[in-house]
């Protein structure tokens, strides 16, 4: 057995994606993403008799506070194989330490149980004060029939989808300059409306752009007599169909035209194969000074079932640099309500 850095774009995304946890956050494209951005990564296998048993990506991010290195979604391995699992953990220390890190956060594609977070403190690392990445999302089950899942939903839901459904609203999927274009814009006004930092046009463009290449990407648009009112920015890789961002204008709201782009982009995700569908971050239904409790509900609303991945955990490479990111994350969760 031995641990390499994988050059193979096909080698890597096929042993990611026979990996029914796996989804993006650990696929190829997102790393050409972070690469585009002028950021370091890392794309390391565990090989045994010349097969990857075993993987992780991660990007080098610099702070004032401290460099780390930041493995969200994996890694990818058989967590019962504990030879592969401690091979893997101390290449990532090895990694962290070559990049010049105070520490190295890992927010594992692990199911959160009593047994994962003794796992975590059996290999050094300690809960991170600051999330990696979603940890408690909202999953849809593909093999489910639409009936089945509206079976499930609020009746709030349907109500909003048969809406959407009577005003004949013209809904558009595709990878188009116009779209990305339109979904930049829509996204600005959206922040200035909920009242949140939005992403920058390069950051949303560069990520469309690597996902573009190789087809997994498609930014959904709902509009009525042109005026659009609301876009998702959908992502499908392997087995997992996410609904990465979404924004909407004030008559998007009016006409509920979301809760229709959902139901297409859920359809395609079966054509390609996607088994399930993620809705991402959720937060606790008594969270209600939550700035995502609102979007929460609406993504309860569909019925889905509540994942709970393990946490965060930081290995601490560096203490001393490591305590003043620790101070400074936490009180920045207070501050940003999350």
């Amino acid at each position: 057995m031995n641990i390499e850095t994988v050059t193979s774009r096909e080698d890597w995304d096929t042993f990611i994606t026979s990996h029914p946890e796996a989804n993006f956050l650990q696929s190829w494209d997102f790393y050409e993403f972070h690469i585009a951005r002028g950021k370091k990564v890392v794309r390391r296998g565990v090989f045994r008799d010349g097969k990857i048993v075993g993987a992780y990506a991660g990007v080098v991010e610099t702070a004032k506070r401290g460099t780390y290195l930041a493995i969200a979604g994996g890694p990818i391995l058989d967590w019962k194989d504990k030879e592969i699992v401690r091979a893997v953990f101390d290449d990532i220390k090895t990694e962290g330490k070559a990049h010049g890190c105070a520490f190295v956060r890992v927010r594992p594609q692990l199911e959160l149980s009593d047994k994962s977070l003794k796992l975590m403190q059996e290999l050094g690392l300690k809960k991170a004060p600051m999330y990696l990445s979603v940890e408690y999302a909202g999953i849809l089950d593909l093999k489910k029939t639409d009936e089945e899942i509206l079976a499930g939903a609020s009746q709030g839901f349907r109500r909003k989808l048969r809406k959407a459904e009577k005003y004949n609203l013209t809904i558009t999927a595709d990878t188009s300059d116009k779209s990305i274009d339109e979904f930049c814009r829509l996204e600005k006004l959206h922040a200035e409306r909920q009242k949140y930092v939005a992403f920058s046009e390069s950051f949303l463009r560069k990520q469309f752009e690597a996902f573009k290449k190789n087809n997994e990407i498609l930014i959904y648009t709902a509009s009525l007599d042109g005026e659009i009112l609301a876009q998702n920015f959908m992502i499908f890789y392997g087995p997992e169909a996410s609904y990465h961002y979404g924004v909407s204008s004030q008559l998007g709201t009016k006409y509920s035209a979301a809760p229709l782009l959902h139901m297409q982009a859920m359809a395609e995700a079966r054509k390609r194969g996607c088994i399930r569908y993620n809705l991402w971050g959720i937060v606790e239904p008594n969270e209600t000074s939550h700035r995502f409790y609102g979007v929460s509900e609406f993504k309860r609303s569909f019925g889905c079932e509540e994942l709970r991945y393990t946490p965060a955990h930081d290995l601490i490479l560096k203490p001393l640099i490591y305590q003043k990111t620790k101070l400074v994350e936490s009180v920045r969760k207070k501050i940003r309500h999350v």
